[in-house]
C-alpha cells in the first residue's frame, strides 16, 4: 500500500557526497523536470536579494539567508525520510524502528517534497535546502510545476490500488488523487485537531510500519493507540476515516 505524505520545515543538516542524480530519485525518466526547478532555485539562491530570500525561505534572519545561500549542487546529502525533522518525523521516531519497518517506509511512503516534488522516503540524494511551502522561485509555482509534469506518473503508479493520503490540504496542488484514497480525520473533544494533526499522522505512519500493512482493508481494521474511529465518510473515489482521540 502506498501512503502520501508531506514534508516538513525543519530539516536536519549535514549528511554525505551522494550527489543529486536522476537514478537516486522517483521517477528517473522525468529528472529533466525536477531538475529544471532545483536550478531555478539555484539561480535564484545565488543572485536574489537578501529580502527576496528572506520571503523564499519564510525568514527573518539574514543567517539563515546566508546559511542557504550556496550551490545546492555541491551540498551533503541525505536519504528523503532522514533529512526531515518536523512535528509529524519527530513522532513516526523513524531512527528507532526496527530495519524491517525502515524498509517499510523507504519502499511505501512518498513525500511530496516542496522543492524536489514526489520522492520516495528511501531516495537517497537529499540536500538541506529551504523553501516556504506555496512560495514561488522568481515567477516558478514548484506546486503547479510539478502537477503538470508528474501527475500522469503518480496516477499510473497508484491506479493499481487504493491508497491513504496522509498529507496537509496544501500538498494536493501538487497532485490530486484520481483513483480509489482514503484520508483521515482526528477529532478531539469535539474538535477536528488542526496543527496536532501532523504528530498523529506521524503516529500512524508508525503503526503502519510496525504492522507492515499491505491494504487499505487491513489498515481499517488495525488498531492505534488512543484513536477510536467513530465515523467512516465515503463519497466517490475519496473515504474519509474520523478518528476520536481518547488520550494524549
Amino acid at each position: 500500500m502506498t501512503i502520501l505524505f508531506s514534508p516538513s520545515e525543519a530539516k536536519n543538516g549535514a549528511g554525505t557526497n551522494i550527489p543529486i542524480a536522476k537514478t537516486n530519485y522517483l521517477f528517473p525518466e522525468l529528472f529533466d523536470h525536477r531538475l529544471a526547478v532545483l536550478n531555478a532555485y539555484n539561480d535564484y539562491i545565488s543572485n536574489a536579494s537578501t529580502e527576496a530570500l528572506k520571503k523564499l525561505l519564510g525568514t527573518k534572519k539574514e543567517s539563515i539567508v546566508a546559511y542557504y545561500r550556496h550551490n545546492i549542487f555541491t551540498q551533503p546529502t541525505m536519504k528523503v525520510i532522514e533529512r526531515y525533522n518536523g512535528v509529524a518525523y519527530d513522532y513516526l521516531q523513524y531512527a528507532h524502528l526496527s530495519q524491517h519497518e525502515q524498509a517499510y517506509i523507504d519502499h511505501h511512503v512518498i513525500i511530496f517534497s516542496n522543492l524536489f516534488g514526489p520522492l520516495r522516503a528511501g531516495d537517497i540524494g537529499l540536500p538541506d535546502y529551504k523553501l516556504k511551502q506555496g512560495e514561488k522561485i522568481g515567477t516558478l509555482a514548484p506546486e503547479h510545476f510539478y502537477n503538470e509534469h508528474f501527475s500522469s506518473a503518480l496516477t499510473t503508479l497508484l491506479e493499481t490500488e487504493h491508497y491513504l493520503d496522509l498529507r496537509a490540504g496544501f500538498y494536493t496542488k501538487f497532485y490530486k488523487p484520481t483513483s480509489p484514497y482514503t484520508t483521515l480525520k482526528f477529532v478531539k473533544n469535539g474538535k477536528v485537531v488542526s496543527h496536532w494533526a501532523k504528530a498523529y499522522r506521524g503516529i500512524v505512519l508508525r503503526s503502519l510500519a510496525q504492522h507492515q500493512i499491505q491494504t487499505i482493508e487491513a489498515f481499517m481494521k488495525m488498531d492505534i493507540a488512543n484513536l477510536v474511529v467513530t465515523e467512516i465518510l465515503r463519497q466517490g473515489i475519496h473515504t474519509e476515516i474520523v478518528y476520536d482521540i481518547v488520550a494524549d
